[in-house]
């Protein structure tokens, strides 16, 4: 993917006239790259917030005094090195890192753009299937044969560590590092003596009930806790129809203790080869275009960004405060073309559609590992941040393998018109006083207008009754 990365526009540079050609490059955030006129030249790569500006403070001209005289500086100036400027803008940081690595990679090769944006090959749990007696462990070295049996990325050693060390206490499963040879005067370790091992070393247990065990450990890495939680939980019913409560509350506590284990982690962790998530992201100039951008990781590697348009997507919030109101549901709203502008024919569900398919074209199967640690290390720094500095939103599959098409929609339509405003509380109470106040009032108004009308009848009828006599 680096080695066909390419810059959205190029523009020859002249020093002679500077200002001219400053003026091409947009104010937004996004990517420089300025070259020499020798081809052999190393670029010089920067990440910007805005691109004119940094342009213009490395190519400008120098101040000059009033003699004329340039002012010394230790400010860096390439103005007489530079013959071509490069620069794509991007909408977010996370889309800036993945085009500045890119194109790191495009020029120096993986080694360099890995040192360069500082990237680290991310922490997962490796289980050893292929042994003879499989073990959990942490660990940062990728490998072919071992990226199917990778578990992460995680936030840190530590996260992996402690994750590891949570779901080896629910089993029983050897912890040494020591490539086995069982003999029956094996001397064992502490967790033999604890019941935490099932000591394959001393062939305390047979290979089948130690394959049997190594088999439950990856049923619980690879649905993070739900293979267990679903056995307990349907013996726990068992036994409280069966009104055996004492049974129940001990597996009541097992269940707890297991879903303690499995909180541990987050919807990251997946098996490496089967992680799959769609990344969506805001794009340069969203608010004009109505566009976003969306990322595919396939595998551990991202495709992307492909623009996806959210003409006739309506951003609401999923939850709201207001119970099942019609007015709170997502709703897909009919795009109204402006003047000039052609009607999309296809709907927002076909057009989402259309970009996951060319995201997972662009994907492909082959996957480089140098690659596939980078990209992990971009997602991870993204990722794992605090939610609240972490700027974009990420969907996972369905149980099915589908997408959630109506999510990544509205998703979309958040990172271009952002976040609607905070529905209002009702204040029933208030509401129900404000009825009963105007019940009470009107109730009384009727009673006073009462003698009123009755008073008025009575002339009339008096009036009448006199007409009547007289004539």
């Amino acid at each position: 993917m680096a080695a066909g990365f390419q810059f959205e526009h190029t523009v020859a540079f002249s020093e002679d006239s500077p200002a001219e050609f400053l003026r091409q490059i947009p104010t937004g955030a996004g990517v420089l790259c300025l070259r020499g006129p020798n081809p052999t030249d190393e670029p010089y790569l920067t990440r910007t917030a805005d691109l004119r500006r940094r342009a213009m403070r490395l190519l400008a001209p120098p101040e000059l005094t009033e003699g004329g005289v340039p002012v010394l500086s230790k400010r860096l100036n390439l103005r007489g090195r530079v013959a071509l400027i490069a620069w794509c803008a991007t909408g977010s940081e996370f889309e800036a890192l993945l085009s500045l690595y890119q194109a790191a990679a495009a020029s120096f090769g993986y080694a360099e753009a890995r040192r360069r944006l500082r990237l680290h090959t991310p922490f997962c749990l490796r289980f050893t299937a292929e042994n003879a007696h499989p073990r959990l462990y942490a660990t940062n070295r990728l490998s072919k044969r071992g990226l199917a049996q990778m578990f992460g990325p995680f936030p840190s050693r530590a996260a992996a560590d402690r994750y590891a060390d949570a779901v080896l206490d629910l089993f029983k499963l050897r912890r040494c590092y020591e490539d086995l040879e069982p003999y029956p005067e094996h001397p064992g370790c502490v967790y033999q003596e604890m019941k935490k091992c099932l000591a394959p070393c001393n062939l305390a247990c047979t290979p089948d009930e130690y394959s049997a065990e190594a088999a439950a450990v990856k049923a619980f890495l690879e649905t993070r806790g739900e293979s267990m939680l679903g056995q307990i939980a349907q013996e726990r019913e068992q036994a409280s129809e069966e009104m055996d409560f004492e049974r129940a509350a001990s597996l009541h506590q097992q269940w707890t203790k297991v879903k303690a284990a499995a909180s541990q982690t987050s919807d990251l962790v997946q098996e490496l080869p089967m992680l799959r998530a769609v990344i969506v992201q805001a794009t340069a100039g969203s608010d004009e275009r109505l566009e976003a951008a969306v990322f595919l990781l396939e595998g551990g590697c991202l495709a992307g960004p492909v623009r996806l348009s959210t003409l006739g997507v309506r951003a609401v919030k999923e939850q709201t405060s207001v119970g099942s109101s019609l007015f709170a549901q997502p709703l897909m709203l009919q795009a109204v073309p402006l003047d000039g502008e052609a009607t999309p024919s296809e709907s927002p569900e076909e057009r989402a559609a259309l970009v996951l398919k060319t995201l997972e074209d662009k994907a492909g199967p082959e996957r480089d590992l140098a690659m596939v640690s980078d990209h992990l290390s971009l997602v991870r720094r993204w990722y794992y941040r605090p939610e609240k500095q972490r700027v974009g939103e990420i969907f996972f599959p369905n149980p099915d393998g589908s997408w959630p098409v109506r999510r990544i929609l509205r998703g979309a339509a958040r990172m271009v018109l952002g976040d609607p405003g905070v529905m209002a509380e009702t204040n029933r109470e208030g509401v129900a006083a404000a009825k009963v106040k105007i019940l009470h009032e009107g109730r009384e108004g009727v009673e006073r207008a009462v003698p009123v009308v009755s008073r008025r009848r009575k002339k009339v009828a008096a009036a009448e009754t006199s007409e009547t006599s007289s004539s």
